[in-house]
């Protein structure tokens, strides 16, 4: 559906015809105006109105409609298509959701398609429409605006990781037995869907801040290299968490490996114990007349008391060497 429609002259929202056809129309032949609309998950029949309007190429039309895409910059005749993948972070499930937005840029108008509930553009409209400087470098700023959005969401969505992976470092350090294994497992997946958000925009913002893209201002080169470096930051602390995760799941495998030795210590140890009695009492356990070797009052006790003295003795080696 349309979630917005306007028209922008010289960085101020202007009324307009209702009808997005005749909008453009009046934006072109003002030559100073530009027309914004705003889509969220249309369907093909609703998209097909904004395609025959705006000319826009069916390749690009196909990746907007079914979503799923990477993010790229692909630059057409008549215009220039930007997909961008959006985050944001769940508190309830730790985890990280992601959506698509894709960007259409052409000749006096500029078309945002968005897929999921992440990052809404309504926000960014009206930051903008504060900042008539910014607007009146028309489709361009708004497309700086939206990339600048997503990746400030980006670094929302890193601190909220950062936080999940201090924690984790914690428990695998602590003193509980708890297996963390699946734990570090998912969040080494949520890292992942960051990096397959995240790494694939950094070329597209690169060629946005420095080489002459159709439709996209030289002027605003400065505000996407501004993005590009938010987007390097973000990229290098995901690519640390990568690495911290790998080493976080081998030690805690490492953790588990020494808990699993010494409970068999321990077991090892009780075991050694439990074997000298058995051994004593396999000797001398038919008692029928005092034993050991037949007839000696003493006898019975006096194995009794071997038996608890090896075990006590063995027990306080083990203690020493940390075996229990």
């Amino acid at each position: 559906m349309i979630v917005d429609c306007a028209i922008y002259r010289n960085g101020v929202r202007t009324p307009g015809p209702a009808d997005f056809s005749d909008a453009l129309d009046e934006a072109r032949a003002s030559g100073d105006a530009f027309l914004w609309i705003g889509l969220h998950e249309p369907t093909e029949k609703e998209f097909e109105l904004v395609t025959s309007e705006f000319g826009l190429h069916p390749l690009a039309v196909e990746d907007a409609l079914h979503a799923h895409q990477r993010p790229k910059l692909d630059l057409y005749e008549d215009s220039v298509f930007v997909v961008l993948k959006t985050l944001r972070y769940t508190e309830e499930s730790s985890a990280v959701e992601t959506g698509e937005l894709m960007i259409f840029v052409g000749d006096s108008f500029i078309v945002t398609v968005r897929h999921g509930t992440a990052n809404p553009l309504s926000d960014v409209r009206r930051r903008l429409e504060r900042q008539d400087d910014v607007l009146r470098y028309g489709p361009g700023a708004v497309m700086y605006a939206v990339c600048d959005a997503v990746v400030d969401a980006y670094v929302a969505v890193a601190t909220e990781l950062e936080v999940d992976l201090q924690e984790l470092e914690g428990r695998v350090f602590s003193t509980n037995r708890d297996n963390d294994t699946e734990r570090i497992y998912l969040l080494k997946r949520e890292v992942l869907e960051f990096r397959r958000a995240a790494q694939p925009l950094s070329d597209p913002i690169r060629r946005l801040a420095t080489s002459d893209v159709l439709y996209v201002p030289t002027a605003t080169q400065p505000f996407f290299r501004d993005v590009g470096d938010n987007l390097a930051r973000v990229n290098e602390q995901v690519e640390a968490f990568d690495r911290l995760l790998s080493d976080v799941l081998s030690a805690n495998l490492a953790q588990v490996g020494v808990r699993q030795n010494e409970d068999m210590r321990k077991i090892s140890a009780w075991a050694a114990m439990a074997a000298v009695p058995t051994m004593l009492a396999g000797i001398y356990g038919m008692n029928f007349k005092h034993m050991p070797e037949l007839r000696q009052w003493w006898g019975y006790p006096a194995v009794l008391i071997v038996m608890v003295v090896v075990c006590l003795v063995l027990h306080r080696l083990f203690r020493r060497n940390g075996w229990l």
